[in-house]
């Protein structure tokens, strides 16, 4: 995996925000509607999924390692729909095809959670995340957006930015935790799709150098009180190796 020398970048600016040192909106900014998709397929050590790397200029995400995706177009919506997540299923496909040049079936895409972010956040996605098999074709990348792209396993993605040589968001890092027990691609499809879709909305708490994000069933959820004791659902993140803690059997679910 091409790799970019930026992990300490989402990190870097939630303290700078929380400090109060980088500005930003008295209120929270408007959450727009998007939708991503994990591509997986079976590869030599296992279970791999498609990354790609969104180009450093972007003034969202920019230079990080992320699955295909964006917001949901009028485009993808239609009269009949009974819910968003139709045109949610319609958005990821269409953003695989534009972002890897890969022709994804929305109907086949087997829906995993739906994410908020956090109000500090300039630009906010509720982003539904979805998982398909992946065609047997070549991905191709634009080269402006997209600049790279590469399959691999959850596993290391995940040691890749532990050791400083890529960028993830939490969502993004949290998604590859969750598929990484999976042995293949037909196996994590099926399990996906016996599961309920899981809510995360996401609460950031600056706990001296780490950067915390809290989600339902901690007990430091509403009260930012992280020193306490008790059931925990949380990415710690900081210099050292990201950990993701969950002691709680407590879930918002859809």
């Amino acid at each position: 995996m091409t790799t970019d020398g930026a992990s300490g970048d989402f990190v870097t600016w939630t303290r700078r925000y929380r400090e109060g040192t980088d500005g930003g909106p008295d209120d929270p900014a408007p959450l727009i509607p998007a939708a991503t998709v994990v591509l997986v397929r079976d590869g030599s050590d296992g279970l791999e999924v498609l990354m790609v790397q969104r180009n450093a200029e972007l003034s969202f995400a920019g230079g990080m390692w992320v699955f295909p995706g964006g917001r949901i177009d009028p485009g993808d919506v239609r009269p009949d729909d009974d819910d968003e997540r139709a045109g949610a299923r319609r958005a990821a496909a269409r953003e695989a095809a534009e972002e890897t040049d890969l022709t994804v079936d929305p109907d086949g895409l087997v829906e995993l959670s739906h994410w908020t972010p956090p109000p500090e956040s300039p630009k906010r996605f509720g982003t539904w995340f979805f998982v398909g098999e992946a065609p047997a074709a070549a991905v191709t990348v634009d080269g402006g957006e997209i600049l790279s792209h590469q399959w691999t396993t959850p596993r290391r993605a995940r040691e890749l930015r532990d050791t400083g040589r890529i960028s993830l968001a939490p969502p993004t890092w949290i998604t590859l935790e969750q598929l990484d027990p999976y042995d293949d691609a037909r196996q994590a499809l099926a399990g996906i799709d016996r599961a309920t879709t899981e809510r995360f909305t996401t609460r950031i708490v600056i706990d001296d150098d780490q950067v915390l994000a809290l989600y339902h069933g901690d007990h430091a959820y509403r009260s930012g009180d992280v020193a306490g004791t008790g059931p925990t659902h949380r990415l710690t993140m900081g210099d050292e190796p990201w950990i993701y803690e969950r002691t709680t059997n407590h879930e918002e679910r859809t």
